[in-house]
């Protein structure tokens, strides 16, 4: 029996008595009123959309559930006190805003097999001696960044510790955690929603 509370249990009571319904075809959208988002690129703008092969499925890579842990352990909602954790919307929303930053932390080989469009690599082991490029002024202490700008830190997803060590690492070299993002979910989560991916 289910008891009804809310907008919500009208999805939990079709999930739990729909294994029998068939599930309609139709377009993929990334809401019901924006079916794409144009992102500026290095390489000029690109479409960010969702595949619309309605059965596709995750393969690969982006198919594990469970990796070793240590190192590949579960992450925190938030790396760090004063960061804001968002998921895939407001990270469309960042690569739509050209204030924001949006970086990919992950190393050069992870970068090269497929990223978030419109994002930028900044290897986590490297950050700190980049802060220049985000606005950042090196001084004696290290580095001044009271004029830094906002930006988005991601990797592979909730298992993926790389995003975070660099968001711990540059906040400890002075830049303010109020204006770092961090989306979480990573290219897993980004790739289990068949969102656009560089390279095909």
């Amino acid at each position: 029996m289910f008891r009804i509370i809310g907008p919500l249990c009208a999805v939990v009571v079709m999930a739990a008595a729909g294994s029998g319904m068939a599930e309609e075809a139709g377009p993929v959208n990334i809401r019901p009123d924006i079916a794409t988002v144009t992102v500026q690129t290095e390489n000029g703008p690109v479409e960010i959309g969702r595949i619309q092969d309605n059965d596709h499925m995750v393969t690969g890579e982006w198919a594990r559930t469970s990796r070793a842990c240590p190192p590949f352990c579960i992450q925190p909602m938030s790396p760090a006190e004063g960061v804001t954790t968002i998921g895939e919307l407001e990270l469309l929303e960042a690569l739509a805003d050209p204030e924001v930053v949006v970086i990919d932390s992950r190393t050069p080989d992870w970068f090269a097999g497929g990223s978030i469009p419109g994002a930028v690599n900044m290897p986590y082991d490297r950050m700190v001696d980049r802060l220049g490029e985000l606005g950042c002024e090196p001084d004696f202490d290290g580095w001044d960044c009271a004029e830094a700008r906002s930006v988005v830190l991601f990797c592979n997803g909730l298992w993926c510790g790389q995003s975070p060590s660099a968001i711990r690492a540059i906040i400890a070299a002075g830049y303010p955690a109020e204006r770092i993002s961090y989306y979480r979910g990573g290219m897993q989560s980004w790739r289990v929603l068949g969102l656009s991916v560089t390279g095909g």
